[in-house]
């Protein structure tokens, strides 16, 4: 297996250089450039703003500037935030936690109510709670995670007042109380229920299919022929079987959850790097705006090698060589 993730990651190498190329492309290709946020919006000579532009490296052919880049980038320097005034690299340690927290709290969420669902409705097939969570899951699989944002704002929000509408905690309170974290977790609950549904209706289909199916199987006659009891063939035989591919789903789903964080971040004006994301986009912040690309490219590429990795670690008949 050593061998093979070592493989992996050298793979990785290539492709991160390719995708660097076009990330950078893709940037200079964008209508404006970050020189008015790195001088004196006071100052409007035009012989200061070409020798800043001059100084900034603004004027190098874009392979120099590429190189420029990309050569900084590998050393952790990522830039300046032109919005922020700071390093890249510490604006985005900031809002990182933020997004984790976010994001752990989705996927306990997801597997939890799907795994849940996913079993009672495996186990009594086709009565009335199976047509019941079936329904629910196509509804949720229907609605746009905007829309359902939308929704549960004005529903949880502001018709109930249950959960706050934005924010990651209550600003008043001191970091590390008691009070400080229970205000993050009120706070995460709602973006972490949007975001959360956005798999589970899927997993809970899946696992319920994968449980009836089994359930056929010779492996549960043969079971069932020798007397095993009902609980110990759903728990041991069928159950340990369909998981195996629903486990293996965790690599993809962090993927899924950066990208899902980025709409439901921007709905809840929720402080992490989905958010950041989209104002670097609407602010051209560049360095900002490369610096999180790379990182979801990397994180698209390290969910594979784990989905891959679990697939081998939960199936023993899956040789990782």
């Amino acid at each position: 297996m050593w061998k093979y993730c070592l493989r992996r990651i050298l793979g990785m190498i290539p492709m991160l250089f390719l995708i660097s190329i076009v990330v950078f492309t893709l940037a200079k290709m964008m209508l404006g450039d970050a020189l008015s946020g790195e001088i004196d919006p006071l100052n409007t000579d035009p012989v200061y703003i070409e020798d800043m532009r001059e100084k900034l490296g603004y004027n190098d052919p874009y392979h120099i500037q590429y190189g420029r880049w990309i050569s900084d980038f590998i050393q952790g320097d990522f830039g300046r935030s032109v919005r922020y005034k700071m390093p890249v690299s510490d604006l985005i340690g900031e809002k990182l936690e933020n997004t984790i927290f976010l994001g752990i709290s989705a996927l306990i969420i997801t597997y939890f109510l799907s795994f849940t669902m996913g079993i009672f409705a495996g186990r009594k097939p086709y009565t009335i709670g199976d047509h019941i969570i079936g329904a629910a899951n196509y509804f949720g699989m229907a609605i746009p995670s905007f829309v359902a944002g939308v929704f549960a704002i004005y529903f949880f929000s502001f018709h109930l007042g249950i959960f706050p509408s934005n924010g990651s905690v209550d600003i008043t309170l001191q970091n590390g109380t008691v009070e400080y974290w229970l205000s993050k977790l009120h706070h995460v609950i709602l973006p972490a229920l949007v975001l959360g549904l956005l798999s589970t209706a899927s997993y809970t289909q899946f696992l319920r299919n994968d449980i009836i199916e089994n359930s056929r199987k010779d492996f549960v006659r043969t079971a069932r022929a020798k007397g095993t009891s009902n609980r110990k063939i759903y728990h041991v035989h069928i159950l340990r079987n369909s998981i195996i591919p629903l486990i293996t789903f965790l690599g993809f789903d962090i993927v899924s959850l950066v990208s899902g964080a980025i709409i439901t971040e921007t709905i809840f004006t929720y402080p992490g790097i989905g958010q950041l994301f989209v104002q670097s986009v609407q602010t051209n912040d560049y360095a900002v705006l490369m610096a999180l690309t790379m990182m979801f490219s990397c994180l698209v590429l390290v969910g594979n090698l784990v989905a891959d990795i679990l697939y081998g670690v939960v199936d023993p008949r899956i040789r990782l060589d």
